[in-house]
């Protein structure tokens, strides 16, 4: 395995456990919108990629449904949601050890932004991260190949070949592809194996303990 300098990490379902918080955001935005919700196990699917990308594929809105949809669930989340979530045990040992080792972490979130960098805050690992990277409210960039290119720009890192992406859904990996990274993938998250491994990862990681041996 290739060492790397520069390690970009997701946030839902790497960095952090968000179900609850994305869960019950969805839910207060489909209730608004009238739209049954038949089993709430299923809304985990809206953890991870773009907010607008799911409501628009999961429920056939229109662009201006899914719009409404998404001010909604901000509704929620700007209040609650975002509170409504819990760091993974051992993140910021794994962290620590990183830097220690002279990696450079650097976050690559579908997230937007702001929600990103309050919930890093919060849990006191931000100083971690050369640069907090995620989507933008206004939803110009929600794609995780876009958040991923505008943090290389960004870190202003030209040399590829020493970046490598940490995630637990498809899009952290079709993503990281499209931008010539590899990717490493995590099962303690909200993605299965098949999927990272359909999608190209290079490695898997059944936990956080997995994860810094394969780095480090």
């Amino acid at each position: 395995m290739k060492k790397y300098t520069y390690i970009f990490f997701d946030l839902d379902g790497t960095i952090s456990d968000s179900a609850p918080g994305i869960v019950n955001s969805v839910t207060y935005a489909l209730n608004h919108m009238g739209t049954e919700i038949k089993d709430r196990e299923q809304l985990k699917k809206f953890v991870g990629p773009p907010l607008a990308e799911s409501f628009s594929m999961y429920y056939g809105y229109s662009s201006e449904e899914t719009e409404q949809a998404v001010k909604f669930f901000r509704e929620y989340y700007q209040e609650k949601g975002i509170l409504e979530n819990s760091m993974y045990e051992g993140m910021d040992l794994l962290l620590k050890k990183l830097t220690q080792a002279g990696m450079i972490p650097v976050v690559a979130t579908s997230k937007p932004e702001p929600f990103a960098r309050t919930i890093l805050q919060r849990y006191g690992i931000d100083h971690y991260f050369l640069y907090i990277a995620g989507s933008t409210i206004d939803e110009t960039r929600t794609k995780k190949d876009e958040v991923i290119a505008y943090a290389l720009e960004t870190c202003a890192i030209t040399d590829k070949s020493k970046v490598v992406m940490i995630g637990d859904r498809a899009h952290d990996v079709i993503g990281a592809k499209k931008n010539g990274l590899d990717c490493i993938g995590v099962l303690y998250g909200y993605g299965e194996r098949k999927e990272l491994e359909d999608a190209g990862v290079i490695r898997i990681a059944e936990d956080l303990n997995e994860l810094a041996d394969i780095l480090i």
